[in-house]
Formats: structure tokens, C-alpha cells, sequence
């Protein structure tokens, strides 16, 4: 009897010639798409310096409150103004604003939802208590008010 050999000499092997052509079309695609995204202030910020901070640890948490006056004073006049993300809103709106992030989180992290005041050292406290009480009634208790360190001379 006499045996049969399989004479293959297909080859294995996976052409990877064309895999960094890809990689590359791949990383442009991403850097092309990818938004970096900041809030546009509108309001003037000014912020009063402080001697004592403590950092944020999960900043995922973190929603900013600007308070301060127009930067645009023919079109939004002279008095502050309270701004979250890209738009003026009222402090009777500040509820809706807080319950629109705590839906983005996360049932276990609703309740630790920070709000960053960061407030315009000219503006009076008047529009500042209005926006806490709002916070308040929202249940988002923990307040921060943003402020770069004090360089003691």
C-alpha cells in the first residue's frame, strides 16, 4: 500500500502589508471626529483667590454654575447673570439644570453630584443665595465655589 501525501503549499501566513495603511486611516479618522469641547463663557469671571483648596477626585461628577455679569452688555445688560454650559438661564431654571445631569449619571452616583459655583468677585451675593436655595430644592448639596490659590508674597 502505498501513501498519499498532500502536496499544499498554500501559504498560512495573513498578508500584513496594508495593516499600517489602516492603523493610520483609523488614527485620522478619530482626530478628524473627535470634538474637544470647552464652555464658552459669556460671563465675566473675576474669581476671588483663596488661601486653603481641595482637589476634585472624580470630576466625572462636576458640573459647573458661572455667575457673573455679561460679557455682552448691549444684548444682556448689566446686571449678573447665571450660566451653565453655553447658555443664560433663570435661578427658578437652576431645578431643571440638576435633574438633567443627575439623569446622565448613574443611580449609584446621583446622589454624589457636585456643583461648582464659579462666581464673579464683583457680584453680590443676592443672585448667589438665589442659585443655593435653587440647589437646595434640587437635593444637590454638595457646593463647591471654584477659585484659583492665593501666591503669598
Amino acid at each position: 500500500m502505498s501513501k498519499f501525501k498532500k502536496n499544499s503549499k498554500a501559504s498560512q501566513e495573513i498578508p500584513t502589508a496594508a495593516l499600517p495603511d489602516i492603523i493610520f486611516m483609523l488614527l485620522f479618522f478619530f482626530m478628524v471626529t473627535t470634538v474637544l469641547r470647552e464652555t464658552t463663557l459669556l460671563v465675566e469671571q473675576k474669581l476671588p483667590l483663596a488661601t486653603q483648596l481641595k482637589k476634585i477626585e472624580r470630576k466625572s461628577l462636576v458640573n459647573y454654575i458661572y455667575i457673573g455679569k455679561p460679557k455682552n452688555l448691549k444684548e444682556f445688560g448689566s446686571e449678573p447673570r447665571v450660566q451653565v454650559n453655553d447658555a443664560f438661564i433663570s435661578t427658578k431654571e437652576v431645578v431643571q439644570f440638576v435633574l438633567t445631569a443627575k439623569d446622565k449619571l448613574d443611580e449609584s452616583e446621583r446622589e454624589q453630584i457636585i456643583m461648582s459655583m464659579k462666581v464673579d468677585k464683583e457680584t453680590k451675593m443676592g443672585i448667589v443665595t438665589d442659585v443655593q436655595q435653587e440647589l437646595r430644592e434640587a437635593n444637590a448639596l454638595k457646593v463647591l465655589y471654584n477659585t484659583p490659590k492665593r501666591v503669598d508674597e
